[in-house]
């Protein structure tokens, strides 16, 4: 009798992720090891709740949904921030988990999510494995924040990546038309890792130098070398764009934001106002016209830009998981392995999904100008190969269609 199989979402969304949900749809029709997927509504805990949905169906309707399914942003299963307890705080709430799974006959479990995702997949690994379980548990690697390690990148980061340079382009044109010093700040996420802002560098081309200060989290922010090089650019382009992470912190650790930082669930800092900060920075020392944009969420699931590369990549991630598993591994995230970057080739391999729990890749320091205020080409070389590509969206009524999502708007 053939098993069934969860997939569950998790973590802040992308525009990405349905792609990966869409290549374990696929995997799982595909397989002969497996009969029907089901999916979990908002994160493990769909899965404390018994709140499924019979993903299957999807296929049994029409392809077009799964189609639809892998272009539409955001999560189509809906997200949790729960933080698994480990097995010795809570034995409990895995039994409940596992009796759940043999009660649906279920032969496999796939989480699609970035780091604490991970860190739960590896938890519910670790007691699998500890009771003997057969039941094989996967991860599935997503976020535009791209700091999970033993990957080359991850899904999500592309077509982050592209809306971000895109965006720093169609600025940077806004700033040109005005002959009057100015300067604007972009804030882009980054709480510990900068590769979202190092993507501003693609902006630039042979007419547009901005953003011409770029400034990420892993070195330290100096407020007085902020100001001189905002000077030293007014003096050469009068219009200076400046690309900066949320994330920055002086040399003693110390965020440079407006407001006060606060904590989510994780113990994640949740940061607001670097932007603002520096706008008033700006305009207190050295007086020109100043103002701070901050694109916050709007980079994160902007489907009418996404990278056909990314979306691409993070189907197939879904559906190697599945036959991964089909094949008897468990305990493992599918990884990006680049196997060159002209021509951008890369295979799909198998991480210990325990050796990425609880860790983070940050942009290399060699890739960090020495002034602390600019990346290098490498990050260029990095990246451009991920933001590849167009995606065919239908649009209605001139606005794009994506998938129906009733089962989290509760509009049925």
């Amino acid at each position: 009798m053939k098993k069934n199989v969860i997939v569950a979402q998790s973590g802040g969304p992308t525009a990405a992720i349905n792609a990966s949900l869409a290549g374990v749809i696929n995997g799982v029709v595909d397989s002969e090891a497996y009969d029907k997927v089901f999916g979990a509504v908002h994160g493990i805990q769909g899965v404390f709740k018994r709140q499924f949905i019979n993903l299957t169906q999807l296929t049994e309707e029409s392809y077009s949904s799964v189609e639809f399914l892998q272009t539409t942003p955001a999560m189509y299963l809906g997200s949790c921030r729960y933080k698994m307890p480990s097995i010795e705080e809570n034995i409990e709430a895995y039994k409940q988990i596992f009796n759940i799974f043999e009660e649906m006959n279920v032969g496999a479990f796939f989480y699609i999510g970035g780091n604490d995702s991970m860190d739960t997949t590896a938890k519910l690994s670790a007691y699998a494995k500890m009771i003997g379980s057969d039941i094989k548990i996967a991860g599935v690697p997503k976020t535009i924040d791209n700091d999970l390690v033993l990957t080359d990148h991850t899904p999500g980061f592309g077509s982050a990546a592209k809306y971000i340079a895109s965006s720093l382009i169609e600025i940077a044109h806004d700033t040109y038309i005005y002959d009057l010093p100015s300067v604007t700040i972009v804030e882009i996420m980054g709480r510990d890792a900068g590769w979202l802002t190092a993507a501003s560098v693609l902006a630039r081309n042979k007419y547009n130098r901005a953003p011409q200060l770029i400034y990420l989290p892993e070195v330290p922010f100096d407020v007085d070398n902020f100001i001189n090089d905002v000077k030293t650019e007014i003096e050469v382009s009068k219009n200076v764009v400046v690309a900066v992470s949320e994330g920055i912190r002086d040399k003693d650790g110390n965020y440079i934001c407006a407001g006060t930082a606060t904590n989510d669930t994780f113990g994640h800092a949740q940061l607001s106002g670097a932007g603002k900060a520096l706008e008033y920075l700006v305009k207190e020392k050295i007086g020109v016209k100043v103002r701070s944009i901050e694109l916050n969420i709007l980079q994160r699931c902007a489907g009418h830009i996404s990278s056909r590369t990314d979306l691409d990549e993070a189907t197939k991630l879904g559906e190697f998981a599945v036959q991964f598993t089909a094949k008897g591994f468990s305990g493992f995230m599918t990884s990006i392995k680049r196997k060159s970057t002209v021509p951008y080739l890369y295979d799909i391999e198998m991480a210990d999904v325990s050796q990425i729990a609880n860790k983070a890749k940050s942009v290399p320091v060699e890739w960090i100008t020495p002034e602390h205020n600019d990346v290098t080409r490498d990050v260029i070389s990095y990246i451009k190969p991920l933001i590849q590509g167009e995606v065919s969206i239908t649009y209605r009524d001139g606005l794009p269609v994506y998938i129906d999502i009733p089962h989290l708007t509760g509009m049925n």
